[in-house]
């Protein structure tokens, strides 16, 4: 059920402070450290902030897609690093044990992820195996009331600091392609499960992936998500609302952005005026705002046909492939609005012009985007 209109408001303004006050004065310490403040990350459990998708019956919040997308743009007003802590708990590590799971596995796990207490990883990408999911190879084999677990798992994201991963795997090796891959919970503490270390990453400094590989790891049957053979199913169901959610942190990192660039276009002087005052200037300050509005309104409108039980498959393909491009041509635009100091660290505009470049990469690259709006459009015959 939605939150009324008081509520609602009242959620993204304590967002909007925890943002301004606790967010934004430590972003570049952040970066320099690797690492986000456990009082900050207490904060955020406090908030509810790891919570906001899961259903409100098992300790969440249970916003609908289109809160839970305003949120996350009020959150991304900020390094989007602090994103990236709550976002496999609201997104697609906990959505497969929302939609698929059974009510002992909602009710074992779903109050821990919501609460913060265990933080969820989603198992998917390998290293042979990225846009194309379905050639995975890891392999999850039958053996008693077990499953036999074995394969590596890459570019994990929250790997070294969660307490379960939802895991796909291929249960029957002798079925090439999305029909032999079943999905699992997984919890980290199993034997046989082991994290590689922290990749040295381009950006996003704050937020660690990692390989994660398993040997001979035992997982229960009861464990399984679903039937075997629909672990492709759930991550692409999972995925449909992951990349909604993406937009949303493309969209809050842009109207910052924006934001920082119409500042600094109002102060900085050359030529004896406010280069603000300078039409190329203001060029691209009004196609970024142009592209920021059409990204949100798409981006509602998926979310609105998503909350109202609507297929969103092309829809959210479209607004994630719209929205990463846009905010790297925003990112870009600011780092030329503030010429030689967006690109020295001290203003923080290179760190963001490197953060964004990694949201036409996962939840699906934008080529990927490209042939699932294609797709289906033949399919649909165009419309």
């Amino acid at each position: 059920m939605a939150l009324d209109a008081v509520t609602r408001e009242q959620l993204l303004e304590t967002v909007r402070r925890f943002v301004r006050e606790k967010c934004v004065p430590i972003e570049a310490k952040v970066a320099e450290d690797d690492r986000i403040p456990e009082s900050v990350l207490a904060e955020m459990r406090a908030l509810g902030l790891f919570g906001l998708s899961i259903p409100a019956a098992y300790g969440g919040l249970g916003l609908t897609l289109e809160e839970e997308a305003l949120v996350v743009i009020e959150l991304c007003r900020t390094s989007p690093v602090f994103r990236s802590a709550i976002g496999t708990n609201v997104g697609i590590g906990s959505q497969g044990v929302v939609m698929f799971g059974t009510e002992a596995q909602k009710n074992e796990w779903l109050p821990k992820l919501a609460s913060g207490e265990v933080i969820a990883s989603f198992a998917l990408t390998e290293p042979d195996a990225g846009s194309d999911a379905a050639s995975l190879r890891t392999t999850a084999i039958r053996d008693g009331d077990d499953y036999v677990v074995n394969g590596t798992k890459r570019f994990i994201t929250n790997a070294n600091r969660a307490g379960m991963f939802t895991l796909m795997a291929r249960t029957n090796p002798n079925v090439k392609g999305a029909p032999g891959i079943s999905a699992f919970i997984v919890p980290a503490a199993t034997p046989g499960v082991s994290i590689g270390k922290p990749e040295k990453k381009m950006g996003q400094q704050g937020a660690q992936i990692c390989d994660v590989i398993f040997e001979d790891a035992r997982v229960p049957a009861h464990l399984r998500l679903g039937e075997e053979g629909e672990g492709f199913k759930l991550a692409m169901q999972v995925l449909d609302r992951g990349r909604i959610h993406i937009s949303s942190v493309c969209i809050g990192v842009a109207e910052r952005l924006i934001e920082e660039a119409v500042a600094y276009a109002k102060q900085r002087e050359q030529f004896g005026k406010k280069i603000g005052e300078f039409q190329l200037i203001q060029a691209m300050l009004a196609d970024s705002k142009t592209e920021a509005y059409a990204a949100r309104c798409m981006l509602l409108d998926a979310a609105r046909k998503y909350d109202a039980g609507e297929k969103i498959t092309m829809e959210a393909a479209c607004t994630k492939y719209f929205a990463s491009e846009m905010v790297g041509r925003i990112a870009d635009r600011t780092v030329q609005i503030f010429g030689g100091a967006g690109y020295v660290a001290d203003y923080g505009i290179e760190r963001f012009y490197r953060d964004v470049r990694v949201f036409r990469i996962y939840e699906g690259t934008s080529q990927v985007q490209q042939l699932v709006i294609a797709k289906n459009l033949l399919k649909s015959g165009g419309s």
